[in-house]
């Protein structure tokens, strides 16, 4: 049996992830993400993606972000018919994720045909699916909860285990044995999607109780970086939230809508309670964030019941409280732009590339009192990532602003294990049978500094996956 992996996105980059495993002539896809980036390119890598779908024996997601599914649409539209494996909660988030992208698209291409005739031009960009596509879609993902092993292709078979990133992620544990009977004989495959961390809310931590793998696919996301410890970054919480109170300013925090948005909430509503923080005005301004909030209430079998036990008993909604305002309508988004300070806006996009975020640093980063605070990862060539490298001046919907607020930088907020983090998780698994782990979803100079780390730390068969390059399992 002849076994290769390639990679079409997510290597040497950390968008667009799309790696394939090939079983002599049949071939399963493991995430089918879109590329974030510069614009222009980003969409054109989307819109050139192309694969013999008939071909395709099965596809499996990871877990819901943009990166992972958002051009799951596209393989159904060039003629994929078969499933699409992923846990009922990544099913959920998926949904929203994928009609998200196709309503923001939507208003872009509207915007655009505006635009355009403006100028007397020919209007030639169209999304790349509908919500129409995302309805169809939605109808070949299978749910499969964790720890429930079955077969998914002839010889093939998957099982998920938790990877504490966000709600319903999964390491993909994928095992080929043309001889049941002789299990030594089997090939495992673990494709660990993104990393979570451990003593996150809300959610478990990152599984490491499952059969030792041959390989490993792993994510080198902060793959050169160290996150802030836990305790300094609430310090920091409380510290920039009352600053800004103070100066009577807006602290805009541009957050994925999925765990970003409700972790954040969890950590204010509890601060609050605690009377480190005063009582503040807290907008979630994001239809998406909204909508995913309420697929965590109908998931607890998600939630890491050690941290949250208490929370819960004494409340029937962690994500709700008093100073909250979850805001749905383009109305309610205006008027917060006309409100005064202080007041916190938890806004998606979270690399401020698309969605409200844009409209809110359009009308408030040339304000001294405001604050910009950065709590996730910025794609390089994004807006959330020249605003989080200090520059002076941005472009926001094709106007040019000068940057007055403050830039405030918590990585400690990342769903992303760090490097140190991602070392202590391999060491904690089996790797009794480990042969190599493949890099993929990471900037160059983060790989190359991971892969020397894990050299450091007993790990010598490390190899960096490039694009379309074949690799022999």
């Amino acid at each position: 049996m002849d076994i290769k992996s390639f990679s079409l996105g997510a290597a040497g980059e950390v968008t667009g992830s799309k790696h394939i495993l090939q079983i002599d002539d049949r071939f399963i896809m493991v995430d089918c993400g879109a590329f974030q980036g510069k614009r222009k390119e980003s969409d054109e890598k989307n819109r050139n993606f192309d694969f013999d779908m008939e071909s395709l024996d099965a596809v499996v997601l990871t877990h819901g972000h943009f990166d992972h599914c958002g051009l799951l649409p596209v393989i159904a539209k060039k003629g994929y018919k078969g499933n699409i494996y992923a846990t009922p909660a990544t099913r959920d988030i998926a949904n929203l994720v994928m009609m998200d992208s196709a309503r923001i698209q939507a208003r872009d291409a509207e915007f655009l045909a505006k635009q355009a005739a403006k100028k007397g031009e020919k209007f030639k960009w169209k999304p790349l699916y509908s919500e129409e596509d995302c309805i169809a879609v939605a109808n070949q993902i299978v749910g499969v909860s964790y720890n429930r092993r079955m077969f998914i292709a002839p010889d093939v078979q998957l099982e998920f285990f938790d990877a504490g990133h966000i709600l319903g992620s999964a390491f993909a544990n994928l095992t080929i044995n043309p001889n049941p009977k002789n299990p030594e004989k089997e090939t495992r495959i673990l494709y660990t999607g993104d990393i979570g961390r451990k003593c996150k809310p809300i959610i478990r931590n990152p599984a490491i109780d499952m059969p030792a793998p041959d390989y490993i696919f792993m994510e080198t996301t902060y793959g050169n970086k160290l996150h802030q410890d836990h305790d300094i970054a609430m310090k920091e919480l409380i510290r920039v939230v009352r600053e800004s109170c103070q100066r009577k300013g807006k602290i805009i925090i541009p957050s994925f809508a999925i765990e970003r948005a409700q972790e954040l909430v969890y950590y204010l509503h509890r601060l609050i309670e605690q009377k480190k923080i005063p009582h503040v005005p807290i907008y979630v301004d994001s239809p998406m964030a909204v909508n995913a909030t309420s697929v965590f209430r109908v998931h607890p079998e998600c939630y890491d019941e050690s941290v949250n036990e208490a929370f819960l008993k004494h409340h029937k909604n962690p994500f709700g409280f008093g100073d909250l305002t979850y805001t749905t309508s383009i109305e309610e988004s205006k008027a917060l732009n006309k409100k005064e300070g202080p007041m916190i806006i938890i806004t998606a996009d979270g690399m401020c590339e698309a969605g409200r975020v844009l409209y809110h640093l359009a009308n408030d980063i040339t304000n001294p009192r405001n604050t910009i605070m950065i709590v996730g990862y910025m794609a390089e060539n994004t807006l959330g990532r020249k605003i989080r490298d200090g520059a002076e001046e941005v472009m926001i919907l094709g106007d040019k602003y000068q940057v007055k607020a403050k830039v405030e930088l918590m990585n400690a907020f990342s769903a992303h294990a760090d490097y140190g983090e991602m070392t202590e998780w391999l060491k904690e698994i089996d790797t009794s049978r480990l042969k190599k782990i493949f890099l993929v979803h990471g900037e160059k100079d983060a790989q190359e500094f991971f892969q020397n780390h894990l050299h450091e730390n007993g790990f010598p068969s490390v190899e960096i996956v490039k694009e379309k390059e074949f690799y022999k399992l």
